[in-house]
């Protein structure tokens, strides 16, 4: 069993033509059986229950037949049937004649050979049909006449469309001619070569009119630019004409439509501005930026200029810029300067539509801003006249950048402890852009001082610069800008003597001119701070006990001196020994001990000859000093004690003694044996 895999389609469609048109119809007929396989396609043409009419086929040979009906018309080039691709094929029928209306359909059929060598038709399918309706062409024929409106101004153009509405107008002769106020313009015959009287000849030679076929159908008059006399009535009349067996033409029918008359304005502008203010309030270096409209009312043939002008606080004119109609731009005498540096700017965005923009504004450019646009029309001379002038206004407020300008410093901490931290605030009012440069220095008066110096400066552009009097601060001073703000802090760590004393902050305002100079607007100095910085309160304590001692001569004489409580895990100490008689007002020093550990022995022990016999121990935990006084004498007896200093080192690495202490006393007596 072969598989039925025959497919036959067409587009079902209804389709109107007219007598003498063109038909083209498709049909796709494909086929997938694996066995050797011929196809054969026919299509046909009904109407009603009338029995199908064979148009033209290819067999299953590859043979081209076409219907007894069709088969003069295919034998003329009239029929055709295609084949498109591998499974397409196309049946065309030129000059359609009413006869051919009905639904057209294409019918396949696949063959396969025998082993007798007989074909045999396996399956015959066909496609949805199409339905074609044919018109008779009509004879008859109407005549519009049309243009796009009726008031014009002086200068502009206008165009009148004489429209024929007729069947098979390619195969027949019109003539048509156009009327001004009942007075012939021009006429156009079958060969479509127009034929004007003197005056609108001359008009025709000059560029000013013309009058054309623009297709089978369709004749226009145009006029590039009306004048005052132009207004009037115009029409057209068209003439079918008959050509003779001798090449001649007779007239058969004429029609006209109806006159429409138009009326010529003498020239007055006639457009309408809107003028755009982005902001009507700004601050001084910001950039304003103005746009101006033309809403309405610009002819055709017109050209535009524009005038951007101020009107000052004081009630001064003068002029920005001019861009004119051929699009040169002109600087105000006042503004030229600034205009070569790229200051204003001024641009038409399209026809119609300009902007002004003003780089960094200043003060002086407050006022009331105006649009002059004017319109230009060409004279039939060639030269150009202004036909009038709109202008719009907007008004502009500019806050100067020194209103209000202040500084101030603060300080959370006005009293801090050795190698505490603390900060400083210079407060900038008002809250200005990120792009209003302000520089922020500074400065300082060291305790016991009468002068203050530059400590470090925050630039305008960005940068940080350092006074070279405090090369000190600088290690540990650092310096931040908010990025939202103009304020400066300043922040130092580690505080010592070095840093004590008073401190304000010095702001100046800048603008960058056009030019890119630079112009200082104004400076504050803001109030005194003044920052104490305390030592640390001292925590020293030592043993104040009291004890005695009896011992014989060349025994070991042992002190104590033990350090209870100290500030700070690294505290230095010095140590001082003394011993006090009865005869002596006040006691002698022994030895000491520095604060780093260097030994100097005293006045006594140099009088007395001790350097031999002491011994001076520090324990390993650093709060307990030991002096032995070796081989004791009678003479040595006495009242011992030790005076303790604690030393620390500051934040500018020197030692300074914080406090000092004495201890309890040991009574000492050395007997003989």
């Amino acid at each position: 069993v072969i598989p039925d895999s025959l497919r036959v389609t067409a587009v079902p469609q209804t389709l109107n033509r007219v007598e003498r048109d063109s038909l083209e119809l498709k049909c796709e007929v494909s086929k997938s059986t694996a066995q050797h396989s011929h196809v054969s396609i026919a299509w046909y043409r009904q109407r009603g229950s009338e029995a199908p009419v064979e148009i033209i086929s290819l067999s299953r040979d590859f043979v081209l037949r076409a219907g007894s009906a069709y088969a003069q018309r295919q034998a003329t080039g009239d029929v055709r049937l295609d084949k498109v691709g591998e499974t397409t094929s196309k049946l065309t029928i030129y000059n359609l004649h009413p006869s051919d209306q009905g639904e057209f359909y294409c019918e396949a059929a696949e063959w396969i050979q025998d082993p007798d060598k007989s074909w045999y038709a396996m399956t015959r399918k066909r496609s949805q049909g199409a339905i074609v309706n044919v018109q008779a062409t009509d004879k008859e024929f109407s005549v519009r006449l049309e243009t796009e409106k009726r008031t014009y101004i002086v200068g502009e153009p206008v165009e009148f469309r004489c429209i024929l509405e007729a069947q098979n107008v390619p195969d027949r002769y019109f003539s048509i001619s156009w009327a001004f106020n009942s007075s012939l313009i021009a006429s156009l015959g079958p060969n479509a070569v127009p034929v004007l009287n003197n005056e609108f000849a001359q008009r025709e030679a000059q560029g000013q009119l013309k009058v054309a076929k623009e297709s089978d159908n369709v004749f226009v008059l145009k006029i590039y630019r009306l004048r005052l006399e132009d207004s009037g009535k115009y029409n057209c009349r068209v003439t079918e004409r008959e050509k003779t067996v001798t090449g001649d033409f007779i007239d058969k029918e004429s029609k006209r439509p109806k006159n429409i008359p138009i009326t010529v304005l003498p020239l007055k502008t006639s457009i309408s501005l809107e003028i755009i203010n982005n902001a009507s309030n700004v601050l001084e270096g910001e950039s304003l930026r103005f746009g101006c409209n033309v809403r309405s009312g610009i002819g055709p043939q017109s050209r535009l200029s524009v005038a951007w002008q101020l009107v000052d606080r004081l009630n001064r004119r003068s002029e920005i810029v001019r861009l004119d109609r051929e699009g040169t731009l002109q600087p105000g005498p006042s503004y030229a300067e600034r205009s070569s540096y790229g200051g204003i700017q001024v641009e038409q965005v399209r026809p119609g539509s300009f902007t002004l923009e003003i780089f960094n504004s200043v003060k002086a450019d407050e006022g009331h801003y105006e649009c002059r646009v004017a319109e230009w029309t060409r004279t039939l001379d060639g030269e150009w006249q202004m036909v009038g002038e709109r202008h719009a206004g907007t008004p502009v407020s500019i806050t100067s950048l020194e209103a209000g300008f202040a500084v101030t410093a603060i300080s959370r901490t006005p009293g801090v402890t050795y190698n505490e931290s603390f900060d400083l605030q210079c407060i900038i009012k008002p809250h200005y852009p990120s792009w209003v440069p302000v520089s922020v220095t500074w400065r300082f008066q060291p305790a016991g001082s009468t002068e203050f110096h530059d400590l470090v400066t925050f630039t305008r552009d960005g940068g940080v610069q350092w006074g070279d009097r405090y090369t000190g601060f600088r290690t540990r001073t650092a310096i931040e800008k908010a990025e939202s703000s103009n304020n400066v802090r300043l922040s130092i760590s580690r505080a010592s003597d070095t840093e004590a004393g008073k401190y304000q902050c010095v702001a100046e305002l800048w603008r960058k001119n056009y030019n890119s100079s630079w112009t200082r607007l104004a400076d504050r100095t803001s109030n005194l701070l003044e920052i104490r910085v305390l030592r640390p309160v001292t925590k020293l304590q030592v043993s104040k006990s009291k004890r005695s001692i009896t011992l014989v001569e060349n025994r070991p004489i042992p002190l104590n001196c033990s350090v209870k409580s100290q500030t700070s895990p690294d505290s230095h100490f010095a140590v001082l020994w003394y011993v006090h008689k009865p005869s002596d007002a006040d006691g002698k020093l022994i030895l000491k001990t520095t604060h780093s550990s260097a030994f100097e022995y005293g006045t006594y022990a140099e009088e007395e000859g001790l350097r031999g016999r002491l011994q001076f121990e520090r324990s390993a935990s650093g709060g307990l000093f030991s002096l032995t006084v070796q081989r004791a004498e009678v003479r040595d007896s006495g009242s011992y004690y030790c005076h303790v200093e604690e030393w620390l080192l500051s934040p500018n690495h020197a030692w300074y003694k914080l406090a000092e202490e004495v201890s309890g006393r040991t009574e000492v007596t050395v007997k003989q044996p």
